[in-house]
C-alpha cells in the first residue's frame, strides 16, 4: 500500500460522492497520503435558458460557483495532515477526471458510482467505468448506499 501516496478523490454533490470522499479521506490518512479533491462540471450542464433569461456565461458561473463550494465542504470533512489539493474542471466528467489525475500523478482514484442500470446507464454512460477503463492507475469505487454514521 505503501505504492499510494497521492490520492485523487472524484466528487459531484450527490450521496454517492460524500461516501467516496469518506472513504477517500479515510484511506488516505491511514496511508499518509496526499489528497486531491477534484469537482468537473459537466459541459452538458451548461444550456442556455432563453425563457429565464439566463446567458450561457451566468449559467458558467453559477455552476462553477457551487462546484467551488461543494470542494470546500467536503475538504470540510478532512481530518488528516497536511492541504488538500483541490480541482475544479469543466468538460465531459470521465475525461477531466483521467486528465486531472494524470497531470497530478495521481496514484489512487476514489470516486463513487450512481449505480445506474438498463437504459438510463446506456443513455448517460458510466463516469465511473469509463474512467476504470481508460486509466494506468487503480481505481477504487464506492457502491450506491454505502453510508458512514456520524
Amino acid at each position: 500500500m505503501d505504492q499510494f501516496k497521492k490520492i485523487l478523490i472524484a466528487v459531484d454533490d450527490s450521496a454517492q460522492s460524500l461516501a467516496a470522499a469518506q472513504t477517500g479521506f479515510a484511506l488516505a490518512h491511514e496511508l499518509n497520503a496526499a489528497v486531491g479533491i477534484l469537482y468537473v462540471v459537466d459541459q452538458s450542464h451548461e444550456v442556455i435558458n432563453a425563457d429565464q433569461g439566463i446567458t450561457p456565461e451566468e449559467i458558467r458561473s453559477q455552476l462553477l460557483e457551487h462546484a467551488e463550494k461543494t470542494v470546500q465542504q467536503y475538504i470540510q470533512l478532512y481530518k488528516g495532515t497536511g492541504e488538500v489539493q483541490r480541482f475544479t474542471a469543466e468538460g465531459v466528467p470521465g475525461e477531466e477526471i483521467l486528465h486531472i489525475a494524470q497531470e497530478w500523478q495521481a496514484q489512487l482514484i476514489v470516486m463513487g458510482t450512481h449505480g445506474r442500470s438498463g437504459l438510463s446507464r446506456l443513455m448517460t454512460g458510466s463516469v465511473a467505468e469509463h474512467v476504470i477503463r481508460h486509466t494506468n492507475v487503480p481505481v477504487l469505487v464506492t457502491p450506491p448506499g454505502l453510508g458512514f454514521a456520524e
